[in-house]
């Protein structure tokens, strides 16, 4: 009673207000719920992408034969807590699934001077190359993710107000070296050498050649003879 006593004495303007604002929001549920079809769901989210053109910074020759890639996988398991409180109240602990791959190349361009010989009869060449070396992880945004993230109390107000982009940083950095340690330990180098001989005794061939020799790393040191080594008699 008191309720329709107090609409009767709201004035027409007000009651129609509150009507259009109810008649807005039972919309918008519907909508967001998908009750009414045709209707758009305003809570649709869209992307608009404002990026600035492509600058190009550089150009460099590049004079490297890649001879082999490796893919790899690991997982971070990265816990961070403080000495004399709980995880529940400050620590933190990421479980972070790092992709990429690390290629294995020969570096062409630094062939000295000498290191290729040919005989008289342009049948026989020898050429030495420098050992095949590790390019740096290119790390796979795509396939590298957070599997799971526990934050302490303080660690989670931080992050509310603050910014979570320098904490995946340093995961990205910490699975691309781990990545770049185990590429070390692996026959890549091996391969890359092993296929840049192939690639080198295949153009070589094709031109004439029959016998090509192809060696990786410093041209040994002759030793010294005897009789250079000995102490001048007095």
């Amino acid at each position: 009673m008191n309720a329709q006593l107090a609409m009767s004495r709201t004035p027409w303007w007000a009651r129609a207000a509150i009507a259009l604002v109810g008649l807005v929001v039972l919309a918008l549920v519907l909508g967001r719920l998908h009750l009414l079809p045709g209707l758009p769901n305003p809570f649709a989210e869209r992307t608009n992408d404002r990026s600035g053109p492509v600058l190009l910074k550089s150009i460099q020759d590049m004079n490297r034969y890649e001879g082999a890639s490796g893919n790899f996988e690991v997982v971070v398991d990265l816990q961070k807590d403080a000495k004399y409180l709980p995880d529940i109240v400050h620590g933190e602990r990421t479980l972070y699934v790092g992709a990429g791959s690390v290629d294995a190349y020969v570096d062409l361009g630094a062939v000295k001077t000498g290191a290729v010989t040919v005989s008289d009869d342009r049948k026989s060449a020898a050429i030495r190359l420098p050992h095949a070396a590790l390019e740096r992880t290119n790390l796979d945004p795509e396939h590298s993710y957070v599997v799971s993230q526990q934050r302490g109390f303080f660690d989670r107000v931080g992050d509310f107000f603050g910014s979570d982009t320098g904490n995946a940083q340093k995961l990205g950095i910490l699975a691309a070296q781990k990545i770049q340690d185990a590429a070390k330990v692996t026959q890549l180098t091996a391969r890359a050498e092993t296929n840049t001989r192939s690639m080198l005794q295949g153009m070589l061939t094709s031109l004439g050649f029959t016998h090509v020799d192809i060696r990786f790393g410093p041209a040994p040191q002759p030793t010294p003879s005897a009789s250079a080594s000995a102490s001048p008699s007095r």
